[in-house]
């Protein structure tokens, strides 16, 4: 994972001294539960940061994560199924997809000095989104989206996805991908007993791992997601 990233995060300081100085380079990170999303691009945040600084630019990478757009309980709860919106809490519908759209179309506004856009991050403590978490200043032309939907050709997924300068898609084995989960579930507490775990696995996560890899737009690069420290959560 950090060949890949560093890899990246080259090509995107690159691609940043061709692109016009009021622009930004979006770049989305998808792939299917337990694929390693989130490490991938806390990984490509800081290396890029670092090529950045070395480089002498005033540019800066910005990581946000798509999880900020799940709409909250309170919402799941004005559902017509409201207990089926919240053990299916995680798939697409589940989340604000027009907010989402509407946020990376902001960013595709030419820059000005002024011009500042914010974005909501996941509070695990209180298990909702908090509103204008992550703040993206006109010195972040380079902005990481990281997330389950990011390249889904789906509704406003997919006009949100087409607006991105590059779709990375971290390929994991299906059988990995339900090993991995099964770990994090049981270690994050989130479930108590590995027979609980496989059965939020089988009918939660691999559901939606498997519409992901069925509706995905074309990615701009696949990446093959290996073993890494962060995986260990033992």
């Amino acid at each position: 994972m950090d060949q890949a990233a560093t890899t990246l995060a080259q090509h995107l300081v690159e691609k940043l001294h061709q692109t016009p100085s009021n622009d930004r380079l979006l770049v989305g990170i998808c792939g299917i539960p337990a694929s390693g999303k989130s490490v991938f691009s806390d990984l490509l945040e800081r290396y890029t940061n670092e090529l950045l600084e070395k480089s002498g630019q005033q540019s800066r990478a910005v990581l946000v994560g798509l999880d900020g757009w799940h709409l909250t309980r309170a919402q799941l709860d004005q559902f017509p199924d409201p207990k089926l919106a919240h053990s299916r809490r995680g798939i697409h519908w589940t989340f604000d997809g027009p907010a989402y759209l509407a946020f990376v179309k902001s960013l595709r506004i030419p820059l000005d000095a002024s011009s500042v856009i914010t974005a909501p991050s996941f509070d695990h403590a209180v298990k909702d989104p908090t509103p204008d978490a992550v703040t993206i200043r006109p010195h972040h032309r380079i902005v990481i989206i990281e997330g389950l939907y990011t390249c889904l050709a789906v509704d406003h997924w997919a006009e949100a996805g087409r607006l991105l300068d590059e779709r990375c898609y971290l390929r994991l084995d299906i059988e990995e991908a339900r090993q991995r989960l099964v770990k994090r579930h049981v270690l994050t507490g989130i479930t108590q007993t590995l027979d609980d775990a496989h059965v939020r696995a089988e009918q939660n996560d691999m559901p939606n791992g498997t519409f992901i890899i069925e509706n995905m737009l074309e990615p701009t690069r696949i990446i093959d997601s290996v073993d890494h420290p962060a995986f260990k959560l033992n």
